[in-house]
């Protein structure tokens, strides 16, 4: 008897990979039909190695190797442009963040090395301080892109930016702690 495994036996990342996007809540990659109004709106293509329909078109295809891989989940500014005008209501923009933590799980070196480090920097701030403290974030972002070199580069523009009142030492309270732990641990379950 064959110990081959038949394509439905199989648990090979890329299965496992486009089951964790279909079960996301209100997500439906497949109901795309490649208008293409999404690429077509995005302000950010000329950077893209795909396109953003062409990300749905792979997902759909199973070929989600291809899409945690290229760049595009990486330049993408989740600007929603793409949600908006999507005329199914598919929600491209988490699609794109889905995407990148898969990508992050998966240990995957981006093109871009700084995005990556921005993506984790930014989530950091908003999970310690419940929005972005534009001074921890700086420091913690250039610490970890570039180490006391880039944190010295930076001092001079943020002591300007603190003198002339654009950016604050202490951050701002916050009432909603516990509402953003909740969206953290929800998110830590999908």
């Amino acid at each position: 008897m064959s110990s081959t495994k038949t394509p439905a036996e199989s648990s090979s990342p890329v299965n496992i990979q486009v089951a964790e996007l279909t079960e996301l809540k209100d997500l439906n990659i497949s109901a795309c039909y490649q208008c293409e109004k999404c690429t077509n709106g995005c302000p950010l293509t000329f950077a893209m190695d795909i396109m953003p329909h062409q990300v749905i078109h792979n997902l759909q295809l199973g070929l989600v190797e291809d899409v945690v891989n290229s760049d595009t989940i990486w330049v993408c500014a989740s600007c929603e442009t793409c949600t908006t005008r999507c005329p199914n209501e598919i929600d491209i923009a988490h699609v794109m963040d889905k995407l990148r933590q898969l990508s992050i799980r998966r240990g995957v070196k981006s093109a871009h090395k700084q995005a990556p480090v921005f993506h984790n920097t930014f989530l950091s701030s908003v999970r310690r301080f419940g929005r972005m403290h534009e001074l921890t974030m700086a420091v913690e972002y250039s610490l970890r892109s570039e180490g006391v070199k880039g944190l010295r580069r930076q001092m001079g523009l943020g002591l300007e930016m603190m003198r002339r009142g654009k950016m604050k030492i202490i951050p701002g309270r916050w009432r909603a702690g516990k509402e953003v732990d909740d969206i953290f641990r929800t998110i830590k379950r999908t």
